[in-house]
């Protein structure tokens, strides 16, 4: 006989969306449980913020803690190709809202949120497995296993699905639905970099991602993002049939296109790498529907884009945001219509992403970035949106986002 347990909400995965939704559900004195089926730290990748993500981290009463952890400081982006290079300074930016951010390991800074979640009275109960779910009327019921192997039953009110890409829900439920975004393959690890900024021959800021594009390949790129402790997250993003001709070892590929590019090559020429590197490939992924009176998908629970601009764990924590204050409505007897209230809302963020996504494949993006002669007020704008600010409806750049991109990239195109 299997043992059963009740609680107002289970959140599914102790990663940024789930602390965090703990964090602002239990401010709340809403009672929830977190299930995570690994223990922490663990490797993830997606280790560049946002700074629209601290505003999110703060009201999460995460900040000093995350701030005390040492992570790298990020102030802005940086891009190159070929021989242009552009930077994009945070503090520049249309919105308002912190300007500031961190790359982080997100091993370390993961478990510095469910630290914190747990500190602030958060029940996290690692090596639990979600094995089922039933939903009905007023409630759902879900078969875990225990770090003990023992199943078990765990009733609630409500399940909100911060499982990332293990996308519990969605294979549970059977709602996934294919990405409309081409598939991409992704090499990457991390390096100890040697990387010397004032003898560097190229510019180099380590306060900054760099994005650079391949010479020869505008639909492939590389992300170089640094970190506090002397390495850095080295990736390479590109068609997987473009990959093919370089054989099968992810690592050796990953040297070769380094070298390819003559400013990563420079910036990279002491780095030490390690035996081999990882892959991910059709990462991007959708679903037929984020949210119902029973559940609702966190981050990439939902949907995942490509990682070109570092919107994952924005997305995750703004969903994280969105998603418990319905709860907390709904709890306090309010109506609330979670298509209106959390999708559509969330989908405006997500779909600007979408287009800058879109519009950096296209080359349309690329144009506007790599323009020697940029107007202020639009690059700020834009900046806004690579700063995380994807849902300020007063920055026509997100509101009339497709419009507005097409028209620029083709002024800069003439």
């Amino acid at each position: 006989m299997t043992q059963q347990q009740r609680t107002q909400v289970v959140i599914i995965g102790a990663g940024p969306s789930g602390s965090v939704a703990a964090a602002l559900l239990h401010q709340q004195q809403i009672d929830v449980i977190v299930l995570e089926k690994s223990t922490f730290p663990r490797f993830s990748i997606g280790e560049s913020l946002l700074p629209a993500c601290m505003e999110v981290i703060e009201q999460a009463k995460m900040l000093d803690a995350v701030t005390a952890a040492g992570f790298q400081f990020k102030d802005g982006a940086a891009f190159r190709y070929q021989d242009k290079y552009t930077t994009f300074d945070f503090n520049d930016k249309f919105t308002a809202g912190p300007a500031t951010t961190y790359q982080v390991q997100r091993g370390q800074f993961d478990k510095v949120l469910a630290d914190e979640a747990v500190t602030q009275g958060v029940e996290i109960r690692y090596e639990h497995a979600v094995e089922a779910i039933e939903c009905l009327e007023s409630k759902s019921v879900l078969t875990v296993t225990g770090a003990n192997k023992k199943s078990y039953t765990l009733e609630a009110d409500f399940v909100l699905d911060a499982s990332g890409f293990g996308r519990v829900l969605p294979r549970l439920l059977a709602l996934e639905k294919p990405s409309h975004l081409p598939p991409r393959k992704a090499i990457f690890c991390h390096v100890t970099d040697h990387i010397n900024a004032e003898k560097c021959s190229v510019d180099y800021d380590r306060n900054k991602i760099l994005i650079s594009v391949h010479p020869h390949s505008a639909d492939v790129w590389y992300w170089l993002i640094p970190f506090s402790n002397g390495t850095c997250s080295l990736g390479v993003v590109a068609p997987p049939q473009w990959l093919a001709d370089y054989g099968d070892d992810s690592l050796a590929v990953l040297k070769q296109l380094v070298n390819e590019e003559p400013g990563l090559a420079t910036i990279l020429a002491a780095a030490e790498y390690p035996i081999k590197a990882a892959t991910i490939e059709g990462y991007s992924a959708n679903v037929t529907q984020l949210a119902t009176s029973n559940y609702a998908l966190l981050g990439n629970a939902g949907e995942f884009l490509d990682p070109v601009f570092s919107s994952g764990v924005t997305i995750a924590m703004k969903s994280a945001q969105l998603a418990a204050n319905v709860l907390t409505r709904s709890f306090a007897g309010e109506k609330v219509d979670w298509q209106c209230d959390y999708a559509q809302p969330l989908m405006l963020g997500v779909d600007t992403f979408r287009t800058y996504v879109e519009g950096w494949y296209s080359g349309e993006l690329q144009r506007v970035i790599f323009h020697p002669n940029p107007d202020r007020k639009i690059k700020q704008m834009i900046c806004a949106i690579l700063a995380g600010y994807a849902w300020d409806t007063n920055n026509p750049f997100v509101t009339q986002s497709q419009r507005r991109l097409a028209v620029v990239a083709a002024l800069c195109a003439e």
